[in-house]
C-alpha cells in the first residue's frame, strides 16, 4: 500500500486552474522529488498534500486513509511534516528551544501550562536526540536568526522531524543556498533516508540536488503531469528537456 496517494486531483482558483487532473503514488521509504518551471503547479500541489487548502476535485489518501477535507494540523498528527520555502522558525530562539517547541506539541502539549518532570525529561531526551540526527548540537543554545541560511534551514527540518512523522515533505530545501550549504543539506536529506527510512517528497529546482538524490521524479507543467520515473529516465525526456530542462534531446 502506498504510503502517499493523489487521485485525479485538481485546483481552480476562479479561472485559473494551478492543478490539473493530476495522480501519483508514493510508496513507503521513497524518496521522490517534483520539479517543473516556475508556475507549473508544484507549491499548490504540496499545499494541497499538506492540507492548506482542500482540492477542487479529486482526493488525497494517506496511510490508506482519505484525508482529503483533514486540515492541516491534523494531518501533522497522523505523521505528516512540511517545510516551507521561506523557513518558518522562531528566530529569537535558540535552536534548542524550537526544537523543543515542535516536540512538545508532538508530545501532546501544545497548550499545557505546565509538564510534569518526567515529561520534561523525555522532551529533552528526544530534542537533543533530534539535534544529534540533524548535525546540530553544537549549535543548540545559539538563537536561530543568528545561523547561517543552511544552519537556518537544518533547524527547520529538525522542528519537523521532532514531529515525528513518517511522511517529510520538503518545499525547496536548498533554496537560496551556496554551494557548500546546497551540500550539507542534500547530505541531511540523503542520510535522513538512507539511515533512517523517513519516506520524503520535495520540491527542487536545483538538478544537481534532485538527480543526486531522487529515486523517481514527478515532472509537472501547466499544472499536468508531464513525466514521471527514474532520474535516467526522466533525463532522458524529450518533453521534459523541452519543457523544463530547456535543451532539445
Amino acid at each position: 500500500m502506498s504510503v502517499l496517494e493523489v487521485r485525479n486531483v485538481s485546483k481552480s482558483f476562479g479561472n485559473l486552474a494551478a492543478v490539473r487532473d493530476i495522480s501519483l503514488a508514493v510508496e513507503a521509504k521513497e524518496l521522490r522529488a517534483i520539479i517543473g518551471p516556475n508556475g507549473a503547479g508544484k507549491t499548490t500541489l504540496f499545499n494541497l498534500i499538506g492540507g492548506s487548502f482542500a482540492p477542487s476535485a479529486g482526493s488525497i489518501w494517506f496511510d490508506g486513509r482519505d484525508i482529503t477535507h483533514v486540515p492541516a494540523h491534523k494531518r501533522t498528527t497522523l505523521g505528516m511534516a512540511r517545510t516551507f520555502q521561506i523557513t518558518e522558525i522562531f528566530p529569537e530562539l535558540s535552536v534548542f528551544e524550537n526544537v523543543r517547541i515542535a516536540t512538545e506539541v508532538a508530545a501532546g502539549f501544545r497548550l499545557h501550562p505546565w509538564i510534569g518532570r518526567a515529561a520534561m525529561a523525555d522532551i529533552r531526551h528526544r530534542v537533543e536526540a533530534t539535534l544529534d540526527l540533524t548535525g546540530l548540537s553544537a549549535k543548540a543554545h545559539r538563537l536561530v536568526g543568528e545561523l547561517a541560511h543552511g544552519d537556518q534551514r537544518a533547524a527547520e527540518i529538525a522542528m519537523a522531524l521532532a514531529l515525528r512523522p513518517h511522511l517529510l515533505l520538503l518545499d525547496e530545501p536548498t533554496a537560496g543556498m551556496g554551494d557548500q550549504e546546497t551540500y550539507e543539506i542534500t547530505q541531511l536529506i540523503r542520510r535522513l533516508h538512507a539511515e533512517h527510512d523517513y519516506t520524503i517528497i520535495l520540491i527542487e529546482h536545483d538538478m544537481r540536488v534532485v538527480f543526486h538524490l531522487a529515486q523517481r521524479i514527478t515532472v509537472l507543467d501547466q499544472g499536468r503531469l508531464l513525466a514521471e520515473g527514474k532520474p535516467q529516465e526522466i533525463a532522458g525526456n524529450e518533453a521534459v528537456q523541452a519543457a523544463y530542462l530547456g535543451k532539445a534531446a
